[in-house]
């Protein structure tokens, strides 16, 4: 139960990849799409992308990875998918600046480097682990518990005054908290393990 919750979509990250050499796999791309979408997405964003500019980059990069996939081999041990996956769209993003440059020019779009905390990339990589994460939670946490999370967790309010807010214990606002942070730390482990 605990994996068909984790992973909505049918493969492992690994035997997602493997499907994805076979080009006419349809079901594989669109499963990839599914998976990795909101990712690429989200990058382009943090780079300060225009919509139109986001729906280019996201087709070059699938059109980019289609041509790599007929020899593509993944082998964790030489480099994490991720970091791959980072490089194809950095050079989608880099052609489409050729393209059309950012208002503030190249040099202010080139963002920092990849060993930086500050690194687009691993900000919008930690989040779409979150966001994976927590649309689990929702399927398996009451509402109450899931508001007692947000608002104490996440947006920094005192445990009285949440327990006050939603008619429950203090207690509660702390279990509610403890248990869910438990299973997001779970969860996303799950995930990246899954990754690679």
């Amino acid at each position: 139960m605990y994996s068909e919750c984790v992973f909505s979509q049918t493969a492992t990250h690994s035997t997602l990849l493997a499907r994805l050499a076979d080009v006419g796999d349809f079901a594989a791309w669109v499963e990839f799409k599914g998976r990795y979408s909101e990712l690429i997405r989200g990058f382009c964003v943090r780079r300060g992308l225009q919509a139109a500019d986001i729906e280019d980059v996201e087709q070059e990069v699938l059109l980019s990875l289609s041509k790599a996939m007929g020899n593509f081999n993944y082998d964790p041990g030489k480099g994490l998918f991720r970091s791959y996956l980072k490089t194809v769209v950095n050079n989608a993003i880099a052609r489409k600046w050729r393209q059309n440059p950012p208002a503030g020019g190249l040099s202010q779009a080139e963002g920092v480097g990849i060993d930086s905390d500050d690194d687009p990339w691993e900000q919008e990589w930690r989040q779409y682990h979150y966001r994976r994460a927590m649309r689990v939670i929702e399927t398996e946490y009451a509402e109450a518990d899931r508001r007692a999370f947000a608002m104490y967790a996440v947006e920094g309010r005192g445990a009285g005054e949440v327990a006050k807010e939603l008619a429950m214990s203090v207690d509660a606002v702390y279990q509610a908290k403890s248990r869910i942070l438990k299973r997001l730390s779970a969860i996303i482990e799950a995930q990246i393990a899954d990754e690679g």
